[in-house]
């Protein structure tokens, strides 16, 4: 087996965690689904015939599905992947509805109803819209329904331009507690130095792999797969795998659930993250920087203590009570993230400060804590 070091895990431990995996999220690029003449469908019916036997088995499947702008070039007259953002948007409008109705019909046969859900960054960072979305989907799921996700790109003007569906599929994995992420791509894994080496099947948690990272992109891609390592390295700080593999392999979807070495396959971390912390970690934007002094560091990093005004010694940035902050030390380097108790002006006002001195200098005082223990997360957890 080709592993990026001699030792970690066998054959058998993929094998159980694939097999116990009973929620399934599937990411397919553009690669694999469209080019500029529009939506693969041969590449659609292969797939959709896979995504039904795995319905067909018991288990359930969430579909993030690219391809709305390259389904949108067609009707537009367009012969290329536009260059502007008012274009894509354009090419984005007219082609979700191409794409959605191409898996309607592909689920038809099997009488799999499919629901369109579209996020954008700014649904998953906000608590209670992050909590709709999640009981949006799993309500769908209880139903019976294959829901079909995609970013909302008509309307959003910085995830067109951040543009990838991977780090959007690593965000639905977690905020629906799946077990198992596939990206299918149109290329077979992460190669060892790159495109043309040796596949490598299995990367540990604790690899660094950024060295075997290709910049190459398909036509219709906005990835690489450099979003699909920081995708699985996301899902796999919430103790979920992760495999990368070629969409255009015949069966790679009925191979990886029947325990096949296909593709690359990243193991998880052992999490210990409960679903309100794993949306702290992973699914939300930090909204500015907290720097803290060495003492306050080192008992947030060995204790996990709650961070005191008294402990601050900068606040970057502009946010709200309730934000989802950075936690740096004293030269900016982030270790932790927390959601805070004061606005970005309030911690300026009482850093440095005891906390028994908050009502003196701001007239009230909500609580001790700028960020409280239950609210924080170190990177490494």
């Amino acid at each position: 087996m080709n592993k990026l070091n001699g030792s970690g895990l066998m054959n058998t431990d993929r094998r159980q965690l694939i097999d116990s995996a009973k929620l399934i999220v599937i990411k397919i690029g553009s690669g694999v689904l469209a080019g500029v003449d529009g939506l693969n469908q041969p590449a659609l019916r292969r797939l959709g015939r896979q995504i039904s036997a795995i319905r067909e088995s018991g288990r359930q499947v969430v579909v993030v599905s690219s391809g709305a702008i390259a389904s949108g070039l067609q009707p537009l007259g367009l012969t290329r992947m536009p260059k502007t953002i008012v274009d894509k948007q354009a090419a984005a409008a007219v082609g979700q509805q191409v794409l959605m109705n191409a898996w309607a019909n592909v689920f038809r046969k099997s009488q799999i109803a499919v629901g369109q859900v579209l996020l954008t960054s700014d649904d998953l960072d906000h608590r209670s819209r992050y909590l709709n979305a999640r009981h949006t989907l799993v309500s769908l799921l209880q139903r019976g329904v294959i829901p079909i996700i995609n970013e909302n790109d008509s309307v959003s003007f910085e995830e067109i331009k951040m543009g990838d569906n991977d780090h959007l599929s690593a965000l639905v994995t977690t905020l629906i507690s799946a077990n198992l992420l596939v990206m299918l791509t149109n290329v077979d894994g992460l190669r060892r130095g790159g495109a043309n080496g040796d596949l490598i099947e299995i990367v540990q948690a604790a690899d660094h792999v950024d060295e075997h990272v290709s910049g190459s992109k398909s036509a219709t891609g906005v990835g690489g797969m450099a979003t699909k390592l920081q995708a699985a390295r996301l899902v796999g700080r919430s103790g979920i795998p992760a495999i990368i593999a070629n969409g255009s392999r015949t069966n790679v979807l009925k191979d990886i659930l029947s325990g096949k070495n296909v593709g690359t396959y990243f193991e998880p971390k052992a999490s210990r993250l409960d679903v309100r912390r794993r949306w702290i970690a992973t699914a939300t934007r930090p909204r500015g920087k907290i720097l803290v002094d060495d003492g306050a560091q080192a008992a947030i990093a060995s204790r996990q203590a709650s961070l005191l005004p008294s402990g601050i010694t900068q606040v970057e940035g502009h946010f709200s009570a309730g934000a989802v902050v950075r936690i740096c030390d004293r030269k900016g380097v982030p270790f932790a993230r927390g959601l805070v108790s004061y606005t970005s002006d309030e911690t300026r006002r009482v850093m440095g400060h005891n906390s028994k001195e908050i009502p003196e200098i701001l007239g009230y005082r909500y609580l001790d804590e700028i960020i409280h223990r239950n609210d924080l997360v170190l990177d490494g957890d």
